[in-house]
């Protein structure tokens, strides 16, 4: 089994090629460059090292959000696209689960969060079971007291990671009334290596979709639809 893997859903864009037990290939890029610009070049690199037939891939792995609208779009429309030219499935991970799944292993509750604006995250709350990855609280948008309620209800110590943990790691502190720690800068951001990985999984268990059905989960309404919504409801 070969997946090809994508994730352009904030920050970082990174591709990454796995089999079933081992990651073949993968290239991340935390820079100011726009997906646009790095996603496809990535791609065309990565075939090309480890001479990559894509005909020969299984599936298309993509970080399906929440996230960056504009990244979400990009890295759907990227999968979308060779999914339609290669008649390949396309594997919809959502984005906080790829985050989560970096920190395989741990026995504390795993927090990813990455900045929504609007004074606001997307988050939710994970662990491993021994192997098996489990979800606690579904993917969700909130603010970030609103998490921060929830883990210390919980009582457990918890791994926070995610871009968010720049723009909130100060209230985080002051927040959090139990153990809690933030992922090492390896770990810490999104991977698409994850995202492959967390593909293997989802495509064993069927969980695959025709590529002109996929389509990103955003969580919340772009700015111009707010906009949108708000001019409407004043008139």
């Amino acid at each position: 089994m070969k997946i090809l893997a994508l994730d352009s859903s904030g920050l970082v864009a990174s591709v990454a090629v796995v089999s079933e037990d081992v990651l073949l290939a993968e290239y991340t890029i935390n820079y100011k460059k726009t997906h646009s610009q790095t996603l496809l070049p990535m791609l065309d690199e990565i075939v090309k090292m480890i001479e990559l037939d894509l005909k020969d891939i299984d599936a298309i792995a993509v970080a399906a959000g929440p996230g960056s609208f504009t990244g979400l779009r990009i890295g759907s429309s990227t999968a979308k696209g060779l999914g339609l030219a290669l008649n390949k499935p396309i594997i919809a991970v959502p984005t906080v689960e790829g985050l989560a799944f970096n920190l395989y292993g741990t026995d504390k509750l795993i927090c990813p969060i990455m900045d929504a604006r609007r004074n606001q995250v997307y988050t939710g709350l994970y662990e491993f079971k021994g192997t098996e990855f489990a979800v606690v609280e579904p993917q969700e948008a909130v603010g970030i007291d609103e998490i921060a309620d929830k883990i210390n209800q919980l009582d457990r110590s918890v791994i926070f990671l995610g871009d968010g943990v720049e723009v909130y790691q100060d209230q985080l502190k002051t927040l959090m009334k139990v153990p809690y720690s933030f992922a090492p800068l390896h770990l810490s951001k999104q991977r698409a290596g994850a995202i492959g990985a967390l593909g293997v999984i989802y495509f064993k268990k069927g969980l695959v979709e025709d590529a002109d059905l996929h389509r990103p989960t955003y969580l919340r309404l772009s700015q111009a639809e707010r906009e949108l919504a708000e001019k409407q409801q004043k008139q």
